[in-house]
């Protein structure tokens, strides 16, 4: 197996943030273009959200599928098909004409979305010792953020600059290269073990896994604060492209280099856990996700910025550190596992909308706050439950 460190280490945890990086720059691309799509199309808040929230929900109930044929028939084929052909959905979804026909193709690009992120913790897993996993699980989940953060900048100056269009060709292209990156660097994998592929007992894994507590709990904490988290931002586009900001794509997609925040947050994970066990890590987390969402109420442009940091870094230090759980406390079907926790987190951003709308309409961005407030005091609940089962556990060991 991979040593932590080592040659094959590195070229390995590369090709696979170079994947995540690919993933979620042709995820997020439109998000800082929503006031414009929304404009040009003359369409709801609610509707243009679609352009997000079809994605995301494609791409979490492909997982469903992904990780089960992964654990049957290998990750790494998986991994590449499915970035070469979301590279491509990008390049169809700037020829798209209307409305129906871009929510169409950001459904089908979902689907091809989920591959990657499906397998990649699973393939770390099955191919990595342990002491190697969780800082490469730290570094991938790092990753997310920085293709997160290219995706808007790039989309958002672009879309600014030539129109949505040509930001939607630039990414395509700029993908296609590192699809091409991707095949070359990703070793050949070499400790796979599969299980014969039985629909019956995919199933049968996959509620094997939503009937264990430590993981249920993991996942819905992933997929609720996840709720939050990026339909927040989208909620902000909406709010700063008004007065008195009036802030254009361009400046609406620097904005997300606030995600910077989750980077380090993500990238210190690791050591958070070592101090603090992985349960309080991710009530950590989330409270201070609450504290940044709380500074984004002051109207000043440099306070929003800051809370919407310090929110990231508390997000994505939950985040990394609940994916690692799951890849832990999974004893068998890692691949499932893995891809059960990013279903909940996708379908959790999916449902955003349905949730915020409401809140929205009701007191603007004031109830936004107050809406994430109720979800996170849930989230945080339930990693202190955790943290009190662990130590529970952790007793009993001792005593015997």
């Amino acid at each position: 197996m991979i040593q932590a460190k080592s040659a094959a280490w590195w070229r390995a945890t590369l090709a696979l943030c170079l994947g995540s990086v690919l993933v979620f720059i042709n995820l997020y691309a439109p998000q800082p273009l929503l006031p414009e799509l929304r404009h040009s199309h003359d369409v709801t808040t609610l509707t243009i959200g679609l352009v997000m929230s079809l994605a995301t929900l494609t791409m979490a109930l492909s997982l469903l599928v992904y990780g089960p044929v992964s654990d049957a028939f290998g990750r790494q084929a998986i991994m590449r098909f499915s970035l070469l052909a979301a590279a491509c959905a990008t390049l169809l979804v700037a020829l798209a004409p209307n409305i129906t026909s871009l929510l169409l193709l950001r459904a089908l690009q979902g689907i091809a979305l989920g591959g990657l992120p499906a397998v990649a913790i699973a393939w770390m897993g099955d191919e990595f010792e342990p002491a190697a996993m969780v800082p490469a699980v730290g570094l991938y989940i790092a990753a997310n953020t920085l293709g997160g953060i290219g995706g808007r900048v790039i989309g958002g100056a672009i879309g600014e600059w030539q129109g949505a269009e040509v930001g939607f060709l630039t990414i395509g292209v700029l993908s296609l290269i590192g699809v091409a990156l991707f095949w070359r660097l990703l070793p050949a994998s070499t400790d796979f073990k599969p299980q014969r592929f039985r629909p019956s007992r995919a199933i049968g894994q996959l509620l094997g896994h939503l009937r264990n507590p430590l993981l249920l709990t993991a996942y819905l904490i992933g997929g609720l604060n996840f709720l939050i988290f990026i339909n927040q931002y989208s909620y902000m586009t909406f709010r700063l492209a008004e007065e008195p900001f009036g802030l254009g794509p361009s400046w609406l997609g620097l904005l997300f280099l606030t995600y910077l925040g989750g980077t380090l947050g993500s990238s210190l994970s690791a050591k958070v856990v070592a101090r603090l066990t992985a349960p309080y890590s991710m009530a950590l987390g989330i409270a201070i996700l609450a504290c940044g969402s709380a500074m984004t109420l002051v109207p000043v442009l440099g306070l929003i910025v800051l809370g919407l940091t310090v929110g990231a870094f508390g997000f994505f230090l939950c985040h990394a550190t609940a994916s690692g759980w799951v890849g832990r406390c999974a004893t068998e079907a890692r691949g499932s596992a893995s891809a059960l926790y990013l279903t909940f987190y996708y379908l959790g951003a999916s449902l955003g909308p349905v949730w915020f709308e409401p809140f929205w309409k009701w007191a603007h961005w004031p109830g936004i706050v107050g809406a994430s407030w109720l979800v996170l005091a849930i989230t945080f609940s339930l990693a202190l439950w955790l943290g009190h089962r662990e130590a529970g556990r952790e007793l009993k060991e001792l005593a015997h």
